[in-house]
């Protein structure tokens, strides 16, 4: 038996928004380096999750989500990338897009198409995620909409009047 206390709720939402931040490094490191999916996971799990380096120690990272987010935005990523195109601008096709938001929007979109969390929440946390990345810019507004449309168009009925 372990004597670990069980996280609190603010820790377990903690955790979870940061396995949403690495994943989408994650998705980022993959496409930058060409590196396969199980390397970069195993890399990300051991040196990344509660670790210390130098000054700086790094969140617990909520690891079934991390890994369902990477594993499914891999397995949809072109269902995940249409998507993404509908929403954006015909001048912006994803190619063309930032590749961290490139990579924000693919594990947006694998959370937003295989985990339970409401579509508004998965919203803010990778809204939070650009703000992390950008925070000077405005691509947490582009992010934003373009994350809203998606949402929209995964679950329509999140969105309908009450």
């Amino acid at each position: 038996m372990s004597n670990t206390p069980k996280p609190t709720q603010a820790q377990k939402r903690q955790m979870r928004s940061a396995a949403r931040l690495y994943a989408v490094q994650a998705l980022f490191q993959m496409e930058a380096l060409g590196e396969a999916l199980e390397d970069i996971q195993s890399e990300f799990e051991e040196h990344r999750f509660g670790a210390t380096i130098g000054e700086d120690t790094y969140a617990e990272g909520d690891l079934k989500l991390f890994r369902a987010l990477l594993s499914e935005a891999v397995s949809n990523q072109a269902k995940i990338d249409q998507m993404t195109d509908r929403a954006l601008v015909a001048k912006w096709p994803i190619d063309r897009i930032d590749p961290t938001i490139r990579a924000l929007f693919r594990a947006a979109g694998s959370e937003l198409l295989t985990q339970s969390t409401p579509p508004k929440v998965a919203i803010t946390e990778f809204v939070d995620v650009a703000k992390a990345f950008f925070p000077e810019g405005r691509e947490s507004k582009f992010v934003n909409a373009v994350l809203d449309h998606m949402a929209r168009e995964v679950n329509p009925d999140a969105f309908a009047p009450k």
